[in-house]
């Protein structure tokens, strides 16, 4: 199939890491295993019936991302699943381990509502740090800016691309449909920005550089493309 222009991805850590693409105008979804590097056999699939809980179309999904928490049983990782409800904004908390939502709420009435201004101009979520004192997010936006969102303290800063690391998507701004973390890679984290024509960008942390953009293809996602 030739990649819509149209469609999210979002993170997952339980198990092998992953990539989830949700393809609004057929309501199916892919997974691409990192570890495996490619889409696996069996897919793309059926939205309906396979989110439990979330019960929503792909064409709901607006972003989404993980966050993980430690415990002494080994963590708790939650994908947080951004949708609209009519005309609402909410999020939904998946668990990860449970394979199941736990709650659907208002943006507004969650632990994300400082993020609720921004909403319709997120593009995706990069992890960007988790220790004992300090839990932040760099959020992407398309209007040129982009937000980082440190939970602990609550504190949210708009900033614009010029001038950071992320500069080079700047000239994209018009292009981006989604973004998604994968933490992968030992010791590195790469932040994937999906464009409308057929192409991509990868941002490595460790070298806070941009690379790409560069076409999706059966060599750079394989699998992605087939129906």
């Amino acid at each position: 199939m030739s990649i819509t222009k149209n469609f999210v991805t979002v993170d997952w850590r339980t198990g092998p890491d992953r990539i989830y693409f949700f393809f609004p105008e057929k309501n199916n979804y892919s997974r691409f295993d990192f570890e495996d590097d490619k889409v696996l056999s069996g897919f793309p699939k059926p939205v309906d019936g396979k989110w439990a809980g979330f019960d929503k179309t792909a064409a709901d999904l607006r972003f989404g991302f993980t966050t993980t928490s430690t415990r002494w049983n080994g963590g708790v990782d939650t994908l947080w699943l951004f949708y609209d409800e009519g005309a609402t904004p909410s999020v939904c908390e998946f668990s990860q381990q449970a394979d199941k939502a736990l709650s659907k709420t208002p943006i507004a009435k969650s632990k994300w509502e400082k993020l609720l201004p921004y909403y319709y101009k997120i593009v995706g979520v990069m992890w960007s740090e988790n220790t004992a004192q300090r839990e932040s997010y760099w959020l992407l936006l398309n209007d040129g800016n982009y937000l980082i969102y440190e939970t602990y303290s609550n504190t949210l800063e708009v900033l614009p691309l010029k001038g950071s690391s992320w500069a080079p998507l700047e000239e994209y701004k018009d292009k981006m449909m989604t973004a998604v973390t994968n933490d992968y890679p030992t010791l590195d984290t790469y932040f994937y920005v999906f464009l409308n024509d057929n192409r991509y960008l990868r941002y490595e942390q460790g070298a806070k550089k941009v690379f790409g953009p560069y076409t999706i293809s059966e060599s750079t996602w394989p699998g992605l493309l087939k129906d």
